[in-house]
């Protein structure tokens, strides 16, 4: 009995071994962290530029880390919750402080009022997110899109009237703050919308074989134009984004509409008769 008891405690003294897939997905997730509360530094010491350059190293990060975790099978309820928290820092409270620091604090109490709306809308929004992925219900066609403007987009558009100041268009950020006041609400409110927007998960499938080297060509060409002219890049890629709403809530009513009459004209069966 003695021996069993001690081989029972010996075992528990063990530690699990942890596979290095499910280690590597949760690493890229803290790199992120450490980028974006890198860029409140950055941001607070005044190196603005350097601060907008480390929320999109996160958001690059935050892209790697779910699609690095699926392709080694590494996914797991503590790397969800993870990233949730990290996508709140790195997209919802850094952003808040940046465009505070640079344009809303000219404005006071309302310009604060805005800058925690859009951090609270980022952790509304993720936290609706999660809640949807547990939703056994959902059409498998909604999977293309998204609920809200999704928290890294939200953020990057939100950081966006940085840009000009950064090209020289705008010598001082609280010359435009009465401009990016409504802007900065109006971001926070397309997060916490129903507003259906592209979700780009379904771009991953396989791709025709002729398409192959356009989409490799394509992605190195983007690539050195972001390191080239950053600030045009994403200036431009912020008004793509806006533009790209429309047609993607046309889409999502086209396929709703799809559905449904597929739905209408799917066959019935018999009805059971009484007493049968």
């Amino acid at each position: 009995m003695t021996a069993q008891l001690r081989r029972r405690r010996k075992e528990r003294r063990q530690f699990r071994m942890i596979p290095v897939r499910f280690l590597l997905p949760n690493l890229i997730t803290l790199l992120a962290v450490c980028s974006g509360v890198t860029a409140i530094r950055l941001g607070i010491e005044g190196r603005f530029e350097l601060a907008v350059g480390a929320v999109i190293l996160a958001t690059v990060l935050d892209a790697m880390d779910g699609r690095i975790a699926r392709l080694l099978k590494g996914t797991s309820r503590f790397g969800a919750e993870l990233d949730s928290l990290a996508d709140f820092v790195n997209f919802g409270v850094t952003p808040a402080v940046l465009i505070y620091l640079w344009s809303l604090n000219s404005l006071k109490n309302l310009g604060w009022i805005v800058a925690l709306a859009l951090a609270i809308a980022c952790a509304l929004r993720l936290a609706r997110f999660n809640v949807m992925l547990e939703d056994p219900e959902t059409p498998e066609w909604t999977r293309a899109f998204f609920v809200g403007i999704p928290a890294p987009a939200g953020a990057l558009l939100a950081i966006s009237p940085m840009y000009l100041g950064f090209l020289g268009l705008v010598e001082d950020g609280h010359v435009l703050a009465p401009a990016v006041l409504p802007w900065v609400a109006l971001v926070a409110l397309g997060m916490i919308s129903r507003l259906p927007t592209y979700s780009g998960k379904t771009f991953s499938r396989r791709i025709p074989r002729e398409w192959v080297l356009p989409i490799l060509a394509g992605l190195v060409f983007a690539l050195a134009m972001l390191i080239a002219f950053p600030w045009h890049v994403m200036l431009v890629a912020s008004l793509a984004y806006v533009i790209s709403l429309p047609y993607s809530v046309r889409s999502w009513r086209r396929l709703r509409l799809r559905a449904a009459e597929g739905a209408s004209e799917a066959p019935v069966g018999p009805k059971k008769q009484e007493g049968s």
